[in-house]
């Protein structure tokens, strides 16, 4: 039987970026998770260096809407492989001026306007409540940042991401609103995305591809697909090369605290946690129930 490829870092591919040019020594795997299937095989190879696996967020061809994406699979997929950073590219719609079509942005924070999308992998027998006040991992979301300042590329650096739920475009109306909260980008596709990560202990940051203004600007046509795909022809090109840097900036360290997530989250007691759930879980659990000493602690219990 074939042992599966480790890879130490995850690029999952947006809009407009369905392979990954420059991986070495390939792999193309499928892999099984508790929650379906992923959007697509994952490949695995080297780049600059280090072991990456890419995989196509709508899959190839793009195939999936933002709705419908499978995203516990793809984390957990990512997860089985031994993923311990994840790079996430998205194409976005610019919600301020300064911000212009054909620029990129590296995200801080995430406002999550989704209704459709499981957000949890803790669906059952298992109560975990993650930090994520702080959803992008500053050490991998500052490498993002050298690296296109690197490339070179105009980039973005903090900044909020409005996700919707589409598939359809803001009206008017919701995108005066959004301009209103102060968001810098709006998009479809990181939640829940960076919170599967967070709950699966791994490092997440996104690069965001600036493809339009939204609906907003007064002087620019409405978001249309033919306009978008034109300028993110462009912008891929720029992110893969962003990401070929990135990568060989990440750091070998694993002592981030993105990787210790679960360290006080888990609210259930071991005990009572079923064969079931642990199977189910085991990738995701598997450091903090072999743990020896795990009590309980009574602060775990405010939020029910």
């Amino acid at each position: 039987m074939r042992t599966k490829p480790r890879a130490e870092i995850g690029i999952i591919g947006g809009s407009g970026l369905y392979q990954m040019e420059g991986l070495k020594h390939t792999r193309t795997i499928r892999v099984a998770t508790p929650f379906g299937r992923p959007s697509d095989e994952i490949l695995v190879g080297d780049l600059e260096g280090r072991t990456v696996a890419f995989l196509s967020r709508h899959g190839r061809g793009h195939r999936l809407a933002p709705s419908f994406i499978n995203y516990r699979a793809n984390i957990y997929a990512l997860k089985t492989l031994g993923v311990t950073r994840v790079f996430s590219v998205s194409a976005v719609g610019s919600m301020k001026e300064s911000i212009r079509p054909g620029d990129l942005v590296v995200p801080d924070q995430f406002v999550d306007r989704t209704s459709q999308r499981p957000a949890t992998f803790f669906d059952q027998d298992v109560v975990v409540h993650v930090a994520f006040a702080d959803p992008v991992c500053k050490e991998l979301s500052a490498v993002l940042w050298e690296a296109a300042q690197a490339v070179p590329a105009t980039v973005h650096r903090p900044g909020t991401y409005l996700c919707i739920e589409g598939p359809q475009f803001s009206s008017r109306a919701e995108s005066a609103i959004y301009r209103q909260w102060g968001v810098d980008v709006i998009g479809m596709t990181n939640i829940p995305e960076a919170k599967l990560a967070r709950e699966a202990e791994m490092c997440y940051a996104t690069l965001a591809l600036v493809t339009d203004y939204d609906c907003w600007h007064e002087t620019e046509e409405a978001v249309s697909v033919g306009a978008i795909l034109d300028i993110m022809r462009a912008s891929v090109d720029v992110a893969k090369q962003v990401l070929r840097t990135a990568v060989a900036f990440v750091s070998s360290r694993s002592a981030c605290p993105c990787q210790q997530a679960l360290e006080h989250a888990v609210v259930t007691d071991p005990a009572s946690i079923t064969a079931t759930a642990k199977k189910r879980y085991r990738v995701l659990l598997h450091r903090w129930l072999n743990r020896s000493n795990i009590h309980p602690s009574p602060e775990r219990s405010r939020h029910g």
